[in-house]
């Protein structure tokens, strides 16, 4: 994110998948900082997530996210912060947090409201379901909806399109709306990490992640 944005040559941005997903989310078992024996879900957020996220919002040149396949956890919430989102027909989103035992991150608590409006917001947040590529569409998440076997080829032609706009006008176009609709972004991001570092400190969140592991409904205490 930092060598595109002080890069002169570089115009504009598309971030997609290297394989079959957009991103299936944080890896539930990467090496995590740890406070008094518990995992401390704030370090990665603070070390890795965070920079990339404000990155993205704050980079003065169109930011496209080409999404082929899932987009889950803060692969959804990374997919989301983008200027421009283009999802594949197959591709689907996923705030996937609630059914470990854990709350969204990424600045997903601030991007999907003003994206969706809040009742899709609770819904997406809550219940932890799929939101296939068509419904996204429907919901105002995404901005168009491609076969699968054009999407990074109709990703690249916008791409090129906004590489030779008026990029200075893209830039203060961002910035104004940054400040409108995302006025406060580090803060709410330093929120949620501290939210998820609660989380990861409880029975529900151990619980989640050893029912994901082992393919069973988890059994959550509340606690």
């Amino acid at each position: 994110m930092e060598s595109a944005s002080s890069d002169d040559a570089v115009r504009a941005v598309m971030i997609t998948g290297a394989g079959r997903a957009f991103s299936s989310g944080a890896d539930l078992k990467e090496d995590r900082g740890r406070e008094e024996g518990l995992p401390d879900l704030s370090v990665r957020l603070k070390e890795l997530y965070h920079p990339i996220i404000l990155g993205i919002r704050e980079m003065p040149k169109p930011v496209i996210a080409a999404v082929n396949g899932p987009a889950v956890g803060i692969g959804c919430s990374l997919a989301l912060d983008c200027d421009l989102v283009l999802a594949g027909e197959s591709s689907y989103f996923l705030l996937a947090f609630v059914n470990i035992g854990l709350v969204p991150d990424g600045g997903v608590t601030a991007i999907l409201p003003a994206r969706a409006g809040l009742a899709r917001t609770m819904e997406m947040g809550m219940l932890g379901e799929r939101v296939p590529a068509a419904q996204a569409l429907e919901w105002g998440i995404v901005n168009r909806v491609l076969p699968d076997e054009r999407l990074i080829v109709d990703a690249e032609q916008l791409l090129e399109h906004l590489a030779k706009g008026p990029t200075a006008s893209y830039a203060n176009f961002k910035r104004l709306v940054n400040r409108r609709v995302y006025a406060g972004m580090a803060d709410q991001l330093e929120a949620e990490a501290d939210a998820q570092a609660e989380q990861g400190r409880t029975a529900d969140f151990t619980e989640g992640v050893m029912a994901f592991v082992q393919k069973r409904p988890p059994e959550f205490k509340g606690s």
